[in-house]
């Protein structure tokens, strides 16, 4: 006789904290297309009509110079719209304004932290108020992102040293006779 498999669920305690999947082929996420579809409608719906927040924040962006970072309006990633977002720093801001639910917000908060992006919540009165502060507290949070990144990379590196071949020689270096 066979062995009968049985179906292991998780709990749904254990299912919030894992985060989406990657599907490592087509969009990269684990979405149907026709769900991306709807998504990308959505955020350019949100792009015709933005808030006065987030057109003085957009305008700011479109003046400064971030080097080889650029934020995109309204970016579709995995499951979620960020009202902007810094691929190459996995990097989003989130403008807090006075209609998003909380639980939505943190829902979508976790699934991008699970998948390396790190948000920033600004709430929409500080933008109108004092952009410059709202500006250089951005540049912070690139900043350590930058600094996090590079650490990250010198950490998966392996170091010269460790390395069990012998080193090689410059090719002037004299060799020893």
């Amino acid at each position: 006789m066979t062995d009968r498999k049985t179906l292991n669920l998780r709990s749904p305690s254990e299912q919030d904290d894992a985060g989406p999947t990657l599907n490592k082929k087509g969009r990269g996420w684990k979405i149907s297309e026709t769900r991306l579809d709807v998504l990308h409608d959505r955020a350019r719906e949100m792009k015709r009509h933005s808030s006065e927040a987030h057109k003085a924040l957009a305008e700011r962006f479109a003046m400064a110079d971030f080097g080889r970072h650029k934020f995109t309006r309204h970016a579709v990633v995995g499951s979620a719209i960020v009202d902007f977002n810094c691929h190459t720093l996995g990097l989003a801001i989130a403008i807090d304004e006075d209609d998003t639910p909380e639980a939505l917000a943190t829902r979508r908060d976790k699934s991008l932290h699970a998948v390396g992006i790190r948000v920033i919540h600004i709430p929409a009165a500080d933008i109108l108020s004092d952009l410059d502060a709202v500006t250089a507290m951005i540049g912070d949070a690139m900043r350590k992102r930058i600094a996090e990144k590079q650490q990250a990379r010198r950490e998966s590196r392996p170091s010269p040293r460790s390395s069990s071949l012998p080193r090689s020689r410059g090719a002037y270096a004299p060799k020893d006779r």
